[in-house]
């Protein structure tokens, strides 16, 4: 039996579903926001609200949009030859953070992980080689995160692109190993795009 109350222990729950985020945590964080003002916690619900009803995937590229194409997709400025392929949409605004690449986007949805069963079905592969015929790029980078799950996907997807007689690259090394893109720092994560090597 919990010592707290019902609504408090609901809350603390839910907040301990978020990654990174422990039961402790969970618990500051709920009696954190029981002693900011209403209008401050009522704030915070509404936005989460919002996010919930307004944000869903890019048409093309499964980036995170409130328009039917994301705002990259949509800029006619881009470099259309140029497919960056990264795991989720955090390692897409890491890239971005960069500016080191003005080409277009794919988001896969994870990585491959037999651990975690998630599998090929379990990505936008399919997505991805329907884009690629269709469109007309040049090169594709492979930025998927520097761990075996990384790897994995990015040895995957090299043997189903190669075939289709396209550029392959991948982030040139100085990332940590084990390491996610979307932790890494902006000096780094730039200088392994423009160091990015034949895959």
């Amino acid at each position: 039996m919990s010592e707290l109350a019902p609504p408090l222990e609901q809350l603390v729950h839910e907040l301990a579903k978020l990654p990174s985020i422990g039961r402790k945590t969970a618990q500051r964080v709920a009696l954190h926001l029981l002693q900011v003002p209403r209008a401050e916690a009522q704030a915070l619900a509404r936005a989460i609200g919002e996010l919930c009803d307004r944000i869903r995937l890019c048409r093309d590229c499964f980036n995170l949009s409130e328009q039917e194409l994301c705002p990259i997709c949509s800029d006619p400025t881009r470099d259309a030859g140029i497919l960056c392929v990264v795991e989720d949409p955090g390692n897409l605004l890491a890239v971005e953070r960069t500016r080191a690449h003005r080409g277009l986007y794919h988001v896969l949805g994870g990585a491959l992980s037999p651990l975690k069963d998630k599998g090929p079905d379990d990505l936008r592969l399919r997505e991805l080689l329907d884009r690629v015929r269709q469109g007309s790029f040049r090169e594709i980078v492979l930025a998927t995160n520097a761990d075996v799950e990384g790897e994995a996907t990015a040895v995957y997807l090299s043997r189903l692109l190669k075939p289709l007689g396209l550029t392959l690259t991948r982030l040139a090394q100085g990332l940590p190993a084990g390491g996610d893109l979307e932790y890494t720092d902006d000096l780094t994560l730039r200088r392994a795009f423009e160091g990015r090597r034949d895959f």
